[in-house]
């Protein structure tokens, strides 16, 4: 998913959303993308676990503000 938002001097400031099941993943993903060469503005990152059964749930998910 991207999104692009106009900011004052006129760049283009650009947001791509992660969401994986193991951090791992989530840091492979994150370092690919770092690795295209985009110019990072600030990475917000989150953890969601929910029960089922016995089982627990984890969601991983990191958003990029980049340019």
């Amino acid at each position: 998913m991207r999104i692009t938002i106009k900011i004052g001097n006129g760049d283009d400031m650009k947001v791509k959303v992660f969401d994986e099941s193991h951090e791992k993943d989530l840091e492979d993903s994150i370092n690919e993308f770092i690795e295209e060469g985009h110019e990072i503005v600030d990475i917000k990152y989150e953890v969601a676990v929910g029960v089922f059964s016995e089982e627990q749930i984890y969601c991983f998910s990191a958003l990029i503000l980049y340019r």
